[in-house]
């Protein structure tokens, strides 16, 4: 099932995306939080619509916390970037790292990526995200994909010069628009292992990213798990797992973003995620 959000007009409503079309859920929810606490499949109203037309939002448009990310969580990704972080290729963290994605960077599909005037190395980093479905704390490997309830997309943009001064992930990532998700949840029972999917990022058309989450060191279950020790997972929380390689700090020559680019953030089995960048006001 394909869980979106759309602007109705008089705010947000959330929808299922069937073969027909775009049908509303009944009763109307503005909040995909409660479709995803509830869990199967809602009941719609059956009066399918064109999807095109509709202006998407983010899958869940008013996320109750920041996401959670994971950094640097893909082989071939901290092989490209080993010597700028002076540390040999083929040595990769023992634990994942998580940060939080400011809830105030939250973005959607079609939304403008600003190129904000702070930054001359914007870049693009297409990622899997987890959306949590049942709550808990604890959580067991084994146990995780039971607390899932599927996934999306996220472009993860980063100034990647306020990354590198300040020494840390969170500011450099936190900008107004610099969290496009969506463009919409696909359940788990749709995209099979999440740990075997297809991911790519194109900008203007040109693949930049072409990797699969096979390549990452820490597999779903184990970010699930390792984040929830102590910490309490809640329904609809989200949790980017990292990107792939090609990202445009490693490129030779460097390949940063520049207003007019139209980036493309596509997983296998969910969809595509697409954004323009525009300069500032």
């Amino acid at each position: 099932m394909k869980l979106l959000t759309y602007e109705a007009g008089n705010g947000p409503r959330a929808a299922v995306l069937t073969g027909a079309g775009v049908e509303d859920i009944v009763p109307e929810t503005p909040d995909a939080t409660d479709i995803v606490v509830s869990g199967g499949r809602p009941e719609t109203n059956g009066k399918p619509r064109p999807l095109d037309g509709l202006k998407l939002l983010g899958p869940i448009a008013r996320p109750h916390r920041s996401p959670f990310a994971v950094g640097l969580n893909y082989k071939r990704h901290a092989d490209e970037t080993a010597e700028r972080r002076g540390v040999p290729k083929g040595v990769y963290p023992e634990q994942p790292s998580f940060f939080c994605k400011w809830l105030g960077s939250y973005n959607h599909h079609e939304g403008d990526i600003v190129h904000h005037p702070y930054t001359d190395q914007l870049d693009y980093e297409g990622e899997l995200v987890i959306v949590i479905g049942r709550g808990g704390i604890n959580i067991p490997k084994a146990l995780a994909l039971d607390h899932i309830y599927g996934y999306t997309v996220m472009n993860e943009v980063t100034a990647r010069e306020i990354q590198s001064v300040q020494k840390q992930r969170f500011k450099g990532k936190a900008m107004d628009t610099f969290g496009p998700v969506g463009p919409w949840i696909v359940t788990k029972d749709e995209t099979g292992d999440a740990n075997r999917l297809g991911i790519v990022t194109r900008v203007n058309g040109e693949v930049r990213q072409n990797s699969n989450t096979s390549d990452m060191i820490f597999d779903v279950e184990t970010i699930v798990s390792i984040l929830s020790q102590g910490l309490t997972l809640e329904p609809g929380d989200m949790i980017a797992t990292g990107t792939p390689e090609g990202v445009g700090v490693a490129m030779r020559p460097q390949g940063f973003l520049k207003a007019g680019d139209v980036v493309e953030c596509e997983v296998e089995k969910i969809g595509v995620l697409r954004n323009r960048v525009v300069a500032p006001d």
